[in-house]
């Protein structure tokens, strides 16, 4: 068995939390010994589709005219399309049935959790869909001394400051501007964002939220992952005040580091993040306001000996044997009617040649 992994554009993903799933993906595969390539030159069974493009459709495409088996990896929802670009929420509706006649070409899909499962079968998807972990690399994520250190060097923190973390994109969903009017309300402790996207991609709102002047407030931008490990070192408390996801990786990142946490108590976080038992969540900014004093001036309880079980279960090599059952039970998958005139193979090569050449 060989595998195909297919990222259209993926040095555009690369700095976002797609780009960490694939990442993951393939040290996944790694890690129970499934042969996987990313050159479509080379011979495969399964190709695993990640993006959403014209390229990654054509691909699946011809894929299915070659009979080879297409696994669709739904990274992306139209719910968590919403509040994020400019013009995300006009383009929402069509964005969704794009994203269904993408899903729709796959033998079976992948989706990171229960919730976002749910919602594809409520868009009348068929194929059968399940849900696996984008996961964590658990090896890499380990709390150290030389890291807190490291951390709060670099940022210029004192060793009595109370530091809270941020991580993702500036978008609306990603509920930074929560995280701005928490820095504006607790000038006591310290408040860092981790991420990066281009002003002219950001609503006016956003713009103006990561232009704020407030002495305990840093936009840090892009960072590689050991600076965000050094973080979780260095970090009293990390807060994800999302508003959508479809998992959100750095909050299992947190978990492995066992950093204290305040999560939004949304609903794709209710079948495995439990409010009082592995974590703490807020519906709003007053609650997060609440726990985060309750969390840093000890009056809560640590939860993070819990939490580190959530990450364990999360280990990529866990994933890849997930990945594994699925791709075997994919390749059992008898083939599907099609009409019995046979397609050319000149012209799906020059398909193949169309989407190379456009990498």
């Amino acid at each position: 068995m060989k595998v195909l992994l297919y990222t259209e554009n993926e040095k555009l993903f690369s700095k976002s939390g797609l780009g960490k799933a694939i990442q993951h993906q393939m040290k996944s595969l790694e890690s129970v010994g499934i042969d996987y390539t990313l050159d479509m030159d080379d011979d495969y069974d399964i190709v695993h589709i990640n993006t959403y493009g014209l390229k990654s459709i054509a691909l699946a495409k011809i894929a299915k005219a070659n009979g080879k088996k297409v696994v669709y990896h739904a990274h992306s929802t139209e719910e968590d399309f919403r509040n994020s670009f400019v013009f995300s929420n006009q383009i929402a509706p069509v964005f969704k049935k794009w994203l269904i006649s993408c899903y729709s070409l796959g033998d079976y899909i992948i989706t990171p959790t229960p919730y976002s499962k749910k919602l594809l079968e409520g868009y009348g998807i068929k194929q059968p869909i399940q849900a696996i972990s984008n996961g964590i690399e658990l090896s890499f994520f380990t709390k150290n001394y030389a890291d807190r250190q490291k951390f709060r060097r670099f940022y210029k923190y004192k060793s009595t400051d109370k530091v809270i973390i941020g991580i993702g994109l500036y978008l609306e969903r990603k509920g930074i501007l929560d995280f701005v009017e928490l820095a504006k309300r607790l000038p006591q402790y310290k408040f860092i964002w981790f991420g990066y996207t281009p002003s002219y991609a950001i609503p006016e709102k956003v713009r103006k939220a990561v232009k704020t002047k407030l002495p305990n407030l840093k936009f840090a931008g892009y960072v590689e992952p050991e600076m965000i490990r050094s973080a979780f070192s260095g970090a009293d408390l990390y807060i994800f005040p999302t508003l959508e996801e479809t998992e959100g990786i750095p909050i299992i990142e947190c978990c492995a580091m066992k950093t204290n946490a305040i999560v939004r108590d949304i609903p794709v976080f209710d079948d495995w993040l439990i409010d009082g038992v592995n974590i703490y969540k807020a519906k709003d900014v007053d609650e997060f306001e609440e726990k985060i004093k309750g969390i840093l001036e000890n009056k809560l309880p640590s939860l993070v000996e819990e939490g580190y079980k959530v990450a364990l279960e999360r280990d990529i090599r866990k994933v890849g044997l997930k990945l594994k059952a699925i791709y075997e039970e994919v390749l059992k998958m008898p083939p599907k009617k099609h009409n019995k005139k046979k397609k050319t193979n000149t012209k799906e090569n020059k398909k193949v040649d169309i989407i190379k050449a456009d990498s």
